[in-house]
């Protein structure tokens, strides 16, 4: 009996999409992009429909397992715009970790995370207009390892900020290169887990 050959992507996620194929609601939906995906393929840890980025495809169901379920926390980056200037001591308190609401209502103190302030981000288009909507603004990039519900959001919120862009760059290594919004990247299996940084997965 043959091997299932399992294939994997990654897309540009634009704005203003979900992570779905099918949706009752009028929204942007990843059939919406011109690529011939295979059958039986799903998104791997999801972006919200107002969130952008890096987003996995693959055939492979185990993949969800294997990199949000296991005991080994992998580490994912966001790029991330801000309303209003953040100062040194805000990233801090970002880094150390603060307190959000999780479902349920309770308070949870998120992890220490990797947080920094950066110049005006080059791997996404905006235009003069976007940045003179959003002034004055700050980006910033945030990498953590636990994902809670809107975790990015919630964490900027919590230090008084608001989040006006969300942009996942990467997962480990796996990463957005210069992949534009809409665009899609076929990746071999070996080097999908590679990136990934998971061994166990034959």
């Amino acid at each position: 009996m043959s091997k299932i050959k399992h294939r994997y992507f990654i897309i540009h996620k634009p704005y203003n999409m979900v992570s779905q194929f099918i949706s009752p609601d009028k929204v942007g939906l990843l059939g919406d992009i011109d690529f011939n995906f295979p059958e039986g393929i799903h998104a791997i840890g999801r972006l919200d429909n107002h969130s952008e980025g890096l987003l996995i495809l693959t055939t492979n169901k185990k993949v969800t397992r294997l990199l949000f379920e296991s005991k080994t926390p992998h580490k994912r980056t966001y790029l991330v715009q801000v309303k209003n200037e953040v100062t040194a001591e805000t990233i801090e308190q970002l880094k150390k970790g603060v307190s959000i609401q999780v479902k349920g209502g309770g308070n949870y103190i998120t992890s220490p995370c990797e947080a920094e302030i950066i110049e005006r981000p080059s791997i996404i288009s905006i235009s003069e207009n976007e940045i003179k909507k959003h002034l004055p603004h700050t980006w910033l990039t945030i990498s953590v390892t636990e994902g809670k519900f809107h975790q990015i959001r919630k964490m900027v919120k919590a230090v008084s900020h608001r989040c006006k862009r969300l942009i996942r760059l990467s997962i480990e290594d796996l990463s957005l290169d210069d992949l534009q919004p809409g665009c899609v990247k076929e990746i071999e299996e070996k080097e999908f887990f590679k990136k990934l940084r998971i061994d166990n997965w034959k």
